[in-house]
């Protein structure tokens, strides 16, 4: 009788930490709907309120579960949106406490959601102001960027940010190459309006970079 309830409490706990899980998954995929909306389909005036919003939400759920690194990525992705969307020197805070998130989820997951921390980390090593202003650092950078690529060297988002980069660096031709890898990436289910803005904004990088060259 004892094991028979022994048993049984390890099955109702299975089955309680899977729906947890699904509630986690549920919750992290309606972030990603929502930042796609907030990054791509709400007017400039309204993105800061926009992301605040997000943001405290996304904090929330990385609070409730500290040992996930999905949600740690995904609070430090939208961190870095209202930065920025906010811009200026308060914007700087949202990006350290994107950076911490990142460097945290790292720890407990490297390769969780294909790497997406590491490409995550680079954009913002290279987007926020160096030093005395900001911890930008363009040789953090580039290592971050291409750890992300040797996890998922297919991923859109990967190849757009290192292209984006390069373009940055003044490595024009190289920028092209990554920038038409992130244009042909293989679609990702579930995430067709974060696929869609994505490729808008390869097509722009397209643009300066065969100006420049």
């Amino acid at each position: 009788m004892k094991k028979l309830i022994a048993t049984m409490a390890l099955a109702l706990f299975a089955a309680t930490a899977a729906h947890a899980g699904d509630e986690l998954d549920g919750a992290i995929v309606q972030l990603q709907h929502d930042w796609a909306k907030a990054n791509y389909h709400t007017a400039k005036d309204q993105q800061e309120a926009a992301f605040k919003a997000l943001a405290d939400r996304a904090h929330q759920i990385s609070a409730t579960s500290p040992d996930k690194a999905e949600a740690m990525i995904w609070e430090a992705i939208i961190q870095s949106g209202y930065a920025k969307a906010k811009g200026g020197l308060g914007a700087l805070k949202h990006a350290e406490q994107g950076r911490d998130l990142l460097l945290a989820a790292i720890k407990i997951n490297p390769q969780a959601l294909h790497g997406s921390a590491y490409t995550s980390l680079g954009s913002l090593y290279y987007k926020v102001p160096r030093w005395p202003i900001g911890f930008g650092d363009h040789k953090k950078a580039r290592e971050y960027l291409e750890k992300a690529l040797q996890i998922n060297p297919d991923g859109i988002d990967p190849n757009y940010f290192y292209a984006d980069f390069l373009l940055e660096e003044g490595e024009t031709a190289k920028a092209i190459e990554y920038f038409n890898k992130a244009l042909n990436a293989p679609a990702r289910p579930g995430r067709e309006d974060a696929d869609a803005g994505r490729r808008a904004d390869i097509e722009e990088g397209l643009k300066k970079a065969e100006k420049k060259r």
